[in-house]
Order: structure tokens, then sequence, then C-alpha cells
């Protein structure tokens, strides 16, 4: 072999790395051996961040203590926006190359996308009534927050709709497409008009919380992320045993388990 073909075989090797847990098989066994661990980050980062953020973090100044609900309201908030984003992210890769695995985990993701949406949207009616005396206002962040989540809603519900599964997972994917131009509004809703919801605390530069405050949201945004891993993961993985149930290692798998395949 030439110089050239053994620097093209391992430039070829390093090309295929990439697309080394592409195989529903591969991803399968590396999500299985990482679930316990993001359940286990998520567990401890959780019950650490809300102690930081329950019991330890000073009462503001102006809210009381009922800013404290932040805890669980950003991050939330913050997954509903990440988590749109990697699912018409993951459809979109499903489109352009036709990749199962592709489709199955952005199909994955939505559920647990519209949980953390209606997270964010009913902590933030809490937080809205002592703050600014109403459960709800027709605000910008407010409202492109729940169009988010009619677009899950949507999602799902054509997913569903539609027996053939291809086209299902086809058509959703264009829907979360379609939809994403909504992510930035809630970003820069508050900047773009004039809104009852208070900006950024938190900027690439600077914050405006108390140390203790900042430090307990960040642990809870890393728990929520760890959650969403973790289930999402799990999701995928019985997606990829009910929808390759007739591939041998799939069955192998399954016997391993204790389940009949």
């Amino acid at each position: 072999m030439t110089d050239t073909q053994t620097t093209l075989s391992k430039e070829t090797s390093k090309t295929l790395n990439w697309f080394l847990f592409s195989a529903p098989s591969r991803f399968y066994f590396l999500a299985k051996k990482l679930i316990p661990i993001f359940w286990t980050l998520a567990i401890i980062l959780g019950v650490t961040g809300l102690a930081l953020g329950l019991l330890y973090a000073p009462t503001d100044a102006v809210q009381g203590d009922s800013y404290r609900i932040i805890f669980i309201h950003v991050p939330s908030a913050w997954m509903s926006m990440v988590l749109y984003v990697a699912m018409a992210f993951w459809g979109a890769i499903g489109l352009i190359f036709n990749a199962r695995l592709a489709y199955r985990l952005s199909n994955s993701i939505a559920l647990t996308g519209a949980i953390m949406t209606f997270i964010a949207l009913w902590t933030g009616a809490l937080w809205g009534k002592p703050t600014w005396g109403t459960w709800w206002v027709w605000d910008a962040r407010l409202t492109s927050e729940l169009i988010l989540l009619f677009l899950y809603i949507g999602y799902l519900s054509l997913y569903n709709a539609i027996d053939d599964q291809r086209k299902a997972l086809k058509a959703s994917s264009l829907l979360a497409l379609i939809g994403v131009v909504n992510v930035p509004i809630i970003y820069f809703s508050v900047k773009w008009w004039n809104t009852l919801h208070q900006g950024a605390s938190i900027t690439a530069t600077k914050t405006s919380m108390d140390p203790s405050m900042l430090l307990a949201m960040l642990i809870m945004t890393f728990a929520f992320w760890a959650y969403a891993f973790a289930v999402i993961f799990t999701r995928a993985n019985l997606k990829t045993l009910q929808e390759e149930s007739h591939t041998d290692w799939v069955r192998n798998e399954l016997k391993q388990l204790g389940v009949a395949s």
C-alpha cells in the first residue's frame, strides 16, 4: 500500500468514526450504559440544587421567597427551547439522510420537550400571581412560549394521526422545522417588545443574581439536562427494541432482559 493510500485509509477511518453510533445497535448499547449515569446525576444534582435554592439562598429583597420558583421555572424554560431545537435538528437529519435513528431521537425528544414547556408555563403562572397580581397576561414571552407548547402538541398529534410511520415521521419533522422560528422569538421577545416579563438576569459577561442563587439555578439546570438525557435515551431505546424487533441482536437482547420476543 502506498503512502497516499495509507493516508486516505486513515482519513476514511476518521470519517467513519463520526457515524460509529449511527447504527441503532451501537447507539442502543451506548445509551444503555449512559442511562443509569444520567439518572444518578439527575437525582444528585436535583436534590443538591433544591436544597441550595430553597434552604440556603437568601430571600429576595423585592419578591421575597416567591422568587424561589425560578429554580424550577428557569431551567424548564431553557430546556423547552433547547429540546425543540434538538428535535428539529434530528428531524432535519432524518429528512436529509433518511436516517432511522435521527427520526427516532427527534420523536423521543418531543414528549419531554412538551412537559418542560408545560412546567415552564405552570411555574410562570405561579410566579406571576404574587409578582404581577395575575396568573396570566398575553405578554410576548408568555404567548410565544404557549405557542411552543402547541407546536410540541401538534408534532405529537400529527405523528400519531398518520398510520404509516415513515410518512408520520417525515410530516412531524417538517412541522418541527417550520416551528423552530418560534424559538428565537421566545428568546428575544423581552428585547423586541415592551413586556411585563423581566429581562435576562444572566448574560455572557455578568449577572444580577446573588452567587448562591446563581449556583443553585445552574445546578438545577444541569439536573434538568441529566433528566432529559435519561428519559430521551430510555424512550429511544424502547422504540429501537420495538422497531428493530426483527433483527437478531434485538432478539438476543430481549432474551437477556427476560422478555419473550
